[in-house]
């Protein structure tokens, strides 16, 4: 059973750090900007991905826990900080093609983050060849599709998506999917960007094929929201915080915890947490809410990237 779950590069970092494991060929570097804290995870050796668990890449994550979502200067900001990060991984000229895929089912709201984002983009590849002059400067050749999932349409997200490449021949995928993570505190209040694409359904134990350069032939941006948490690692939590503190009505049992090193630590917790737990997952209560307004973050910081001078007035002009 694999504790603690996490598709956040900056989590997997802090485990390992914790764990006081011998970690080389990753670099982080962090910056407060626009009301959110910011991390760059640079994965650079091949030993430094296997300890990691996620591919070579750059991994940037933008937290805002304290963020108030709705319209205000302190969300516009967000939204120019989301763009710039993704800015700083595409690699775009004026004239780029961009196709924008949101994964996910839009049936079941922790996983519907793709499919709302989808429905916020200014779209306007159609725009470019039959009303160009509705067009400002500055405007990307831009279309999304939301493929939805393989249990109700038949066929793997990769095979739709690489069927849409093949005919639209974009010069960059930009892939939006709900994430699992560790930490409470970043459900819905934490964006990642990164350049390895992504494998829909890993952080739920159910990886399908990988949307990446590899298999589409064109690079690949993944950016993921975390909306849910794996039940084994906030029992694994709640059992370290309780030796931690002191907390637990058996006082040898904090005792004993606090004698273990890491590994012998891991070992308990993987016998003590029941099995069936393995198969739960856990979401906030108000998951359709935060997912409504982290949803409209991540779409106005795609459309901020893509698209130059564009206004939030532009983007409610387009979108109506």
């Amino acid at each position: 059973m694999q504790l603690k779950r996490t598709d956040l590069a900056i989590e997997a970092h802090e485990m390992l750090m914790e764990a006081a494991q011998e970690l080389s060929g990753v670099s982080v570097q962090q910056e407060d900007k626009g009301g959110a804290h910011i991390a760059r995870v640079s994965i650079e050796t091949l030993r430094a991905q296997t300890q990691m668990g996620k591919p070579i890449g750059r991994y940037i994550t933008v937290e805002f826990p304290e963020a108030d979502l709705s319209e205000g200067d302190a969300y516009e900001a967000l939204c120019k900080v989301v763009a710039e990060e993704l800015s700083s991984l595409l690699s775009l000229q004026k004239n780029s093609k961009i196709l924008v895929v949101g994964l996910g089912n839009r049936n079941i709201t922790p996983d519907a983050l793709g499919p709302k984002v989808i429905e916020k983009l200014v779209v306007t590849r159609h725009l470019f060849s039959y009303m160009p002059e509705v067009l400002s400067d500055g405007m990307r050749s831009v279309c999304a599709i939301a493929p939805g999932v393989l249990g109700l349409t038949g066929m793997e997200t990769e095979e739709v998506i690489r069927g849409v490449v093949d005919k639209v021949r974009p010069d960059a995928v930009i892939v939006v999917d709900a994430l699992a993570a560790r930490s409470t505190a970043r459900i819905s209040a934490t964006v990642q960007i990164c350049d390895t694409g992504i494998s829909p359904g890993a952080g739920v134990g159910n990886k399908r094929k990988a949307l990446d350069k590899g298999s589409l032939g064109v690079p690949v941006i993944a950016v993921g929201v975390p909306t849910v948490i794996d039940a084994v690692t906030i029992s694994a939590d709640v059992l370290e915080s309780a030796s931690k503190n002191g907390e637990d009505t058996a006082e040898s049992l904090s005792a004993a915890l606090s004698e273990m090193d890491a590994e012998a630590k891991q070992d308990w917790l993987r016998r003590s947490v029941p099995g069936e737990l393995s198969g739960f997952i856990v979401t906030p209560k108000d998951v359709d809410l935060l997912l409504d307004r982290v949803s409209k973050l991540v779409a106005n910081g795609i459309n901020f990237a893509l698209h130059q001078n564009l206004s939030f007035e532009d983007i409610a002009l387009y979108t109506s």
